[in-house]
């Protein structure tokens, strides 16, 4: 999916290193890719324990997995990561998880209902968990990662909660693993978003161009009521890349370059789960993605020449055209 790259400019990728010393191997950008890519959206599994499940392998990427496994009760899925650190979000229902000689229970009665009880694994921790009564639906994600932090679980009072945006943009963003919590690559946001309104506006990107970091991201959706749909755009403006996938509650969207932004219906509430990780290392997660300048200027007033409806009129009875 990418261009050789030439001896000089390999050189020159493997000379450059993050604030922390970490090696920045996508300082210089990523190759052209096809122009839409099927792959990039991946549907739900019809039956399995583990009903998405995305990976370096299958995504082309270098540092990020991320998958939905779904347990009846009694059912056990076990796992073991070295040189990775993992993190566990409850989607719906309870169960046990074990990993590093801990036990945690957590439970979540829906992700419009609760924020997540999140356990953190350390690289090489074995992981075991086990679904309660009811059954246990949960993601799992890993990115590289050295063990820096031990495993233990992430509390909803850690999560820092913020409003962003405005107008038809105006969402509800928790850091459910993300600064001030600590970590080595992984990021994770989950993001509320009413019906009929978008995320992700002004567009931005994070793909190693326009001075932006590199970070791959997977976007899990789910909708309220659970029979809408979202929309999903990823593109950059200097080649061939134009992106636009639907997505259905308990789908995913893949982002692998350009900038991105999604939309929800007009009958549906959207929530999504952010997993990122990348060439930003521990405190350096805390950097600002870049933004499309042609569309940033509505961030300084979200109401500017807004309309008022209806926007024209027919002409009144002294024949002059009546402005709305």
């Amino acid at each position: 999916m990418t261009e050789p790259v030439s001896e000089s400019a390999a050189a020159f990728v493997s000379e450059q290193r993050s604030h922390s010393g970490q090696p920045l191997r996508h300082a210089r950008p990523v190759g052209p890719m096809r122009e839409t890519d099927t792959s990039h959206r991946r549907a739900r599994k019809p039956d399995g324990t583990v009903r998405i499940d995305i990976t370096p392998e299958n995504s082309g990427w270098d540092f990020l997995s991320f998958a939905v496994v779904e347990l009846d009760a009694g059912d056990t899925h076990t796992d073991q990561r070295d040189g990775q650190e993992t993190a566990i979000v409850p989607l719906r229902g309870a169960g046990t998880v074990r990993a590093g000689g801990q036990t945690f229970e957590i439970s979540r009665t829906s992700v419009f209902e609760e924020m997540p009880h999140i356990v953190y694994v350390t690289p090489g921790d074995a992981i075991e968990v086990v679904a309660a009564v009811g059954g246990f639906e949960f993601s799992i994600g890993s990115a590289e990662a050295v063990g820096k932090y031990p495993t233990r679980l992430i509390e909803p009072s850690e999560m820092k909660q913020e409003l962003r945006g405005g107008g038809a943009a105006y969402r509800h963003v928790n850091h459910v693993l993300a600064p001030p919590i600590k970590a080595e690559r992984l990021i994770l946001y989950e993001v509320y978003v009413p019906r009929g309104t978008w995320s992700g506006w002004a567009p931005h990107r994070h793909d190693g161009r326009d001075g932006s970091p590199y970070l791959e991201e997977v976007y899990y959706f789910r909708t309220q009521p659970d029979n809408g749909f979202v929309m999903q755009r990823n593109w950059t403006d200097e080649e061939n890349f134009d992106e636009l996938f639907t997505a259905r509650n308990g789908e995913a969207v893949l982002v692998t370059k350009g900038y991105h932004s999604s939309v929800a219906c007009p009958s549906s509430h959207m929530m999504f789960l952010n997993y990122l990780a990348g060439e930003l290392y521990d405190d350096e997660r805390t950097t600002p993605p870049c933004f499309n300048e042609a569309h940033t200027w509505i961030q300084d007033d979200w109401d500017h020449e807004a309309w008022e409806l209806p926007v024209v009129r027919p002409p009144d009875s002294a024949g002059s055209a009546t402005q709305g």
